[in-house]
Order: C-alpha cells, then sequence, then structure tokens
C-alpha cells in the first residue's frame, strides 16, 4: 500500500478535482468524518466548500492548511467500499488527524481501485497539526495496515513493476481511459530531458501531446492537451485536456520530471549502452530499415521526424531497456539529425551505400563497363606496336588481314 500526502492552499482544487471523477461516474464518496452534509453521500461542491469554511480558523499561520491524501492498494488486492472505509479511519486516526473534517472518495478511473482524502490539517487556533516526520510515520502506518489486513507490500513491488505501456486504439473506443494509462506509464516509467522528447515517446504509442499557453484574468497559464492518433500520425477524436487525466500527467508534473531526469541520466550514465548501440547499428545498416530493425532486435525505437519534402530534420531514440528518451544529438554530433539526413535522404544515395557494401563483401568483382574501359586501352597501348592507327582507329592485325584478301582476289584474276 502506498499513501501519499499533499498540502496545499486550494481547498476548491482539491474537492474540483474529486468532484470531476464523480460526475464521470469514475469515483463516489465513500464517508465523510465532522462534515455538515446530508448522509445520502450526494452533495455538490458548494455544499463542502461551505462545510469547511465554516470550520476553518480566521488566522492561518500556514500558507497550506489543506491536506489531500491518496492511499493506493497493490492492484492484486481486492477490496470492499467497507475494507476501505475502515483503512481510511485507521490511517487518519493513526496519523494524527482522527479529529479533523475530511471527505474519503473512492476513486475507480483505472483498474487499480483506491481512495482519496480531502480535509484540514489546521487546529482551532490555524496552527498546522504536528506534522514532524510525517512521511516517515505515514510508512510505518501503512506496513501496519499491509499487515493487519493482509495486503500485498505495493511500496517494494512497485519500484520493481514497471508500467506497462500500450498503443492507443482509437477504434477500440474508451479512449480517455487509454490515454490515461498510456501518458501515466510514459511519464514515470522513462526519463525525458525535453518536452519534444516527451512527446516523441507518446507519438510512438499513438498519442499526440500538446503545449497550451494562454491568459485567464489577465493571469498567464500553461497545460497540456493529450489526443489520439491513428496509424498514419493523424490526430483522431477529440483532444483531452492533461486535468481530466490526472495532475500527476500535468504541465507542472512533466516539468519536474523533466529536470530530475537531466540528473538521472548524467549520473546513471544512462546514455553509454544507447550511443554504443546505435553506433554499431549505423555501421552495419545499408538502409533505414536495416537500421530501425537492428535497433528494435536489442531494444531500442527511433523515430525519425521530416518536414514536407522529406527532410529528416529531427531523430529520437527510446531505449526500452534503460528507459530513457533521447535526441540523437545529445548522444553527440555525429548522431544529430543532419548526418541520418545524408544517410537516409533518398533511395540513390541508399543504392549506392549498398553497391559499395557489394565490392567489399566481393572484392574479385569487377564492373562491366571498367572491363569494357579496360581492353580498349589495352588494344590502344599495343596498337602503337604495329605501326597502325593510334587511338581509336581500328586494330592493325584486322587491317592486315584485309589486305591478305585483296592481295588473294588479285592473285585469282591474274590467274
Amino acid at each position: 500500500m502506498v499513501a501519499k500526502i499533499n498540502t496545499g492552499s486550494s481547498m476548491f482544487g482539491a474537492l474540483a478535482y474529486n468532484q470531476e471523477k464523480v460526475d464521470n461516474g469514475e469515483a463516489k464518496v465513500l464517508f465523510s468524518n465532522k462534515m455538515l452534509l446530508s448522509e445520502d453521500g450526494h452533495f455538490s461542491i458548494g455544499e463542502c466548500m461551505r462545510s469547511f469554511e465554516m470550520q476553518m480558523p480566521v488566522q492561518l499561520s500556514t500558507q497550506k492548511p489543506i491536506l489531500h491524501i491518496s492511499i493506493n492498494p497493490h492492484p492484486e488486492d481486492v477490496l470492499s467500499d467497507q475494507q476501505l472505509s475502515d483503512i481510511a479511519k485507521e490511517y487518519m486516526q493513526k496519523l494524527g488527524y482522527g479529529g479533523q473534517p475530511y471527505l474519503v472518495y473512492k476513486h475507480t478511473d483505472i483498474d487499480r481501485h483506491h481512495i482519496h482524502i480531502v480535509g484540514l490539517r489546521v487546529d482551532e487556533n490555524g496552527r498546522p497539526l504536528n506534522d514532524r516526520f510525517e512521511h516517515r510515520r505515514s510508512k510505518q502506518i501503512t506496513r501496519e495496515l499491509e499487515r493487519k489486513y493482509g495486503l500485498h507490500p505495493a511500496e517494494r513491488k512497485e519500484r520493481a513493476e514497471r508500467p506497462e505501456l500500450k498503443k492507443v486504439d482509437y477504434e477500440a473506443g474508451d479512449v480517455k481511459h487509454q490515454i490515461g494509462n498510456t501518458v501515466k506509464a510514459a511519464c514515470y516509467g522513462y526519463r525525458f530531458q525535453s518536452f519534444g522528447e516527451y512527446r516523441a515517446l507518446l507519438a510512438a504509442y499513438n498519442v499526440c501531446a500538446e503545449e497550451v499557453k494562454g491568459e485567464i484574468n489577465g493571469r498567464p497559464y500553461q497545460g497540456i492537451v493529450y489526443s489520439a492518433m491513428n496509424g498514419k500520425g493523424e490526430k483522431v477524436g477529440n483532444p483531452v485536456k492533461a486535468s481530466r487525466i490526472g495532475r500527476s500527467v500535468g504541465y507542472e508534473a512533466v516539468q519536474r520530471r523533466i529536470e530530475k531526469s537531466g540528473k538521472v541520466i548524467k549520473d546513471g550514465k544512462l546514455k553509454e549502452r544507447t550511443r554504443k548501440i546505435v553506433a554499431a547499428a549505423m555501421r552495419t545498416a545499408c538502409t533505414r530499415l536495416e537500421f530501425e530493425r537492428e535497433l528494435n532486435r536489442q531494444g531500442i525505437d527511433v523515430v525519425f521526424r521530416r518536414n514536407d519534402s522529406g527532410r529528416i530534420y529531427g531523430v529520437t531514440f527510446i531505449d526500452h531497456d534503460s528507459r530513457v528518451v533521447l535526441n540523437g544529438s545529445r548522444l553527440g554530433k555525429g548522431y544529430s539529425a543532419n548526418v541520418f539526413n545524408d544517410l537516409y535522404s533518398d533511395e540513390r544515395k541508399t543504392d549506392v551505400r549498398q553497391e559499395q557494401s557489394t565490392r567489399q563483401e566481393q572484392p574479385d568483382f569487377t564492373p562491366k563497363a571498367d572491363i569494357v574501359s579496360g581492353v580498349a586501352s589495352v588494344v590502344g597501348a599495343f596498337g602503337g606496336l604495329f605501326g597502325g592507327a593510334s587511338g581509336g582507329d581500328e586494330p592493325q592485325d584486322t587491317a592486315s588481314q584485309k589486305r591478305k584478301k585483296k592481295k588473294k582476289k588479285r592473285t585469282r584474276r591474274i590467274d
């Protein structure tokens, strides 16, 4: 079981995130604690806000009075609503928030059902409750709950398991769910150092990611919109805002992933394996198709980006073993888009490379044109020895034969 603790300043934001799931049929309220709400579980964001505001102290000594916790059991643990409610109550009690007002939601938007808790983390005087070593205490509590309820130790297994990436199939339906699963697996299963590399990774799985920027009430905002793509790389269907999938794949989360990835890739020397394999494939492959097949055989996908005229202006390598995404230029100057454009820009250059490869494999082979040229030069050289025409005239032995024939004819006439 994994618990993630977040604190914030916006109660509306935390409630809106969960209420959107409820409205879409992807979540429901399990129970509320010390909230002035109806017992049937059907209430609006406005009612929840009023209930929290009534219990929010006027003076606050912290800028983040809101608590938002997610508790995620292992995928193999199938728990009833009552079990999830009991776990939520025990967790909040042991962490020190049992007497606080809070709401508990059950999310079913992914196969692994989990719960979210939204509440206040300040006392009646506006001071934060004891949050010292909160994350450490949280881990200890989840371990105790795992033992009590016979659950799998999800935290240790989560590190070992790699998220599974699947191509989005628009025709299969439930596109938003497909995009969500693919985007989450890509974002947290791989390392990338730019939004372009992130886009290239998702494009390989039929997802288009686009940055959106604008202004709302004079305030600038940035976000990401995801769309499904068909086999031709064309967008299909309606785009999905990152906020509808989750903050974990929103603009800020992706930027944090980019910043952390750079250090991990550098410290772990994760580029070395990719560079070595790409260099070997470039030496042996005569065509782009052979190059792609050789890389694929060793667990690396390559994405070429071309403009309307067919010129390669970008190349990205996706190493599924090292779990890194690298633009060619990151591997060195010899792996840039320009280098690959020169190698694979058109079929004529490919044919030349194939012919050169064939000559190297068969050193005794001499092209027909070279043979003809060689014979002509030899004959021309010997022509001077017989006193005949040099250069392009007939060889001397042919002229001699003609004179002999004429002499025979004259002899016959005399007879």
